[in-house]
């Protein structure tokens, strides 16, 4: 009877041993689903977008199993984070977790898309993942961008805490820029909470912070919440700074080009327009808990972050 116990016992250890944790199951799950629809999207097969389809449903399955049951008020059924599984198509490489959009636009209309086809974006998100997923994502994305581009920091705190992260995990389409830090209280259950006013943009800085992203570790999770806000945080004493530096460099690449100065006397302005961008924000930053419309955005972003962690 001992040695069919003992034997039993090393059974169930090599076979717990031999089964792949649940996120093992879908890291793994999600690299093969990555490497068969390369060729297909490569060759232009026609059943790649089924291929696609199919593979996310399983990811998110997967990755139901792995958060346990969630919910929101507010906000619809989480969904799979990756809005891309084929390495050239913008949206590649977001973080893993499940996302849950608000049922409402900015102005109270419901999100999505309705009968007239128009598409309503919800007001604000919740993302969610595991704390071991996070750096699983942090550890691969260490090198994600092109050498000479700063990447994402690889301990957590000072990745929720960058602004790289939120562009690399969740707007690939567009670089989030941060203007000031956002003080907020920290739920009971949280042991970290950090708030970022900030904007998105594909050329230029904003002239104003429309959006707010705050990051939460409560147990093994991690809690990604952002969305839009109104008004927006606006200061009229730095607003006049990029214009000046624009100014600068419009004239400087005028006397360049009519030979007035030098290559080497205009490489050594360095880039005016970069020094403008960064002036200003190092302007907002100090300048912006001074506004009302920022505690308008605190507010909101104690809000939301109450919705998705609790009080």
């Amino acid at each position: 009877m001992l040695v069919c116990v003992l034997g039993c016992f090393l059974a169930a250890m090599a076979s717990a041993r031999a089964a792949p944790a649940p996120e093992d199951r879908y890291v793994a799950a999600r690299e093969a689903a990555i490497k068969t629809l390369k060729p297909l999207y490569d060759g232009g097969k026609a059943e790649a977008a089924s291929a696609d389809d199919t593979a996310r449903a399983d990811l998110e399955a997967q990755m139901r199993a792995i958060l346990g049951p969630l919910a929101f008020p507010g906000y619809g059924p989480g969904k799979l984070n990756l809005d891309a599984l084929y390495g050239s198509d913008q949206g590649f490489g977001m973080l893993d977790g499940l996302r849950f959009d608000a049922d409402t636009g900015v102005n109270g209309e419901p999100s999505g898309t309705g009968k007239d086809d128009k598409y309503v974006a919800p007001k604000a998100h919740i993302l969610v993942t595991t704390q071991t997923l996070f750096g699983r994502w942090l550890r691969a994305h260490k090198d994600w961008w092109d050498k000479g581009v700063k990447n994402v920091p690889q301990q957590i705190g000072a990745a929720l805490r960058d602004e790289s992260f939120y562009t690399q995990a969740i707007s690939t389409d567009a670089a989030v820029v941060s203007f000031a830090d956002l003080p907020l209280a920290k739920p009971a259950g949280a042991t970290q909470v950090y708030g970022m006013l900030a904007a998105r943009t594909q050329s230029e800085i904003p002239d104003a912070a429309d959006e707010v992203f705050v990051s939460a570790l409560a147990g093994d999770k991690v809690y990604v919440v952002y969305g839009a806000i109104a008004p927006p945080v606006r200061i009229a004493a730095c607003s006049t700074i990029r214009p000046d530096y624009n100014k600068k460099a419009e004239d400087a690449n005028e006397a360049l080009q009519q030979k007035r100065i030098s290559q080497k006397a205009y490489d050594k302005l360095g880039n005016l327009i970069q020094q403008g961008e960064d002036a200003f924000k190092r302007c907002f930053a100090p300048l912006a808990s001074k506004e009302p419309t920022f505690a308008e955005a605190q507010k909101q972003a104690q809000a939301m972050l109450q919705t998705a962690v609790g009080k």
